[in-house]
């Protein structure tokens, strides 16, 4: 199997055009040699001819590159060499709790895991992140916390890290201690630049009270996501779990962030559009995913519209239509 590389693309697409311009260059000539056939006296619509040959090769030409290059693109993968010194900073303190493995969770009648869901809810911000310049860091949180990945530009390596594991066994038996992940968490934030990071805590709301405690300045962004169903309740090790919004909403306000329901959502675009590490396209610049849409969707275009132009602007030529030159009978066309 052929790996599509840029350079590859680049390639095709060149080579693409150079065939169809031989191609279009074959089939303009024999259109002139039957010319009179079709127009009679007066000269083919030369400019309009021109024009839709031009359409083919550059059409040809971007829809080859911008297909390539998205039929190859990993959205897992970055655009750019990842900075030596990170400016912007992702944690994550993610509830690894036994009730996180209660199958409650997703907008599907088959439900996931609660960490299979807060997996993927976390996954659509990693899908935006500028990862040329950010690390991420994640901290699994239960009677103490631990991190379990520290200063990563990797995004398969969280993805594995939020596979869903029952990581519980790494740690006593006993009740969620979310002030233990926030301690664990504001140490390991307060070596980083001020206002540089954001803190997104995943957890069904089944935890200990927390204390309130100043960020340190490295944070500037907070996000509480609740995951599993906010209604029913199920049991787990002796009691029943369902997520507590109430403890969530009151937990994001303590710490001055906002709370959202993963449960069945993900996080609102506007929302993530807010964060510090958003990936420039997401911001209003342009990444080479977002050409290559526009390239083959423009290309493509081209490509299908050419014709029909070609015949819009050849349809009078010197007040004659085709309608009224097949009208003429064979002798009066060539004469």
């Amino acid at each position: 199997m052929v790996t599509i590389t840029p350079t590859l693309a680049v390639v095709a697409a060149l080579a693409a055009m150079l065939v169809i311009a031989v191609a279009e260059r074959l089939h303009s000539r024999r259109v002139f040699r039957v010319a009179r056939l079709a127009f009679g006296a007066a000269r083919p619509p030369r400019r309009a001819m021109a024009l839709a040959s031009l359409l083919r090769i550059l059409g040809a030409g971007a829809a080859t590159w911008g297909l390539l290059f998205l039929a190859a693109w990993d959205p897992i993968a970055i655009d750019a060499t990842p900075a030596k010194n990170a400016s912007s900073h992702l944690l994550i303190l993610l509830d690894v709790s036994p009730s996180m493995q209660l199958k409650d969770a997703g907008p599907h009648d088959a439900k996931l895991s609660r960490a299979a869901r807060a997996g993927e809810v976390v996954q659509a911000i990693l899908d935006r992140l500028d990862m040329e310049s950010t690390r991420i860091t994640i901290v699994a949180f239960y009677t103490d916390a631990l991190p379990i990945v520290q200063d990563t530009f990797d995004k398969e390596v969280v993805r594995n890290a939020l596979d869903g594991l029952p990581m519980y066994v790494a740690f006593e038996p006993g009740p969620t201690n979310l002030q233990k992940g926030l301690d664990k968490g504001y140490e390991i934030a307060r070596k980083w630049p001020l206002d540089s990071a954001t803190l997104v805590i995943i957890t069904d709301g089944d935890v200990t009270a927390t204390r309130a405690e100043s960020a340190p300045g490295s944070i500037a962004d907070t996000i509480v996501v609740g995951v599993g169903d906010s209604v029913r309740s199920m049991a787990v090790h002796g009691h029943n779990s369902r997520q507590e919004t109430s403890t969530l909403k009151q937990v994001a306000l303590r710490l001055g962030g906002t709370y959202h329901d993963g449960n069945v959502k993900h996080i609102p675009s506007e929302v993530i559009r807010g964060l510090t590490m958003v990936a420039p396209r997401i911001g209003g610049h342009w990444s080479l995913r977002d050409l290559a849409i526009l390239l083959a969707v423009s290309g493509c275009s081209a490509l299908a519209f050419a014709t029909p132009l070609l015949r819009f602007l050849g349809r009078g030529v010197r007040g004659r239509t085709p309608a009224t030159v097949a009208s003429r009978t064979p002798s009066e066309a060539i004469a």
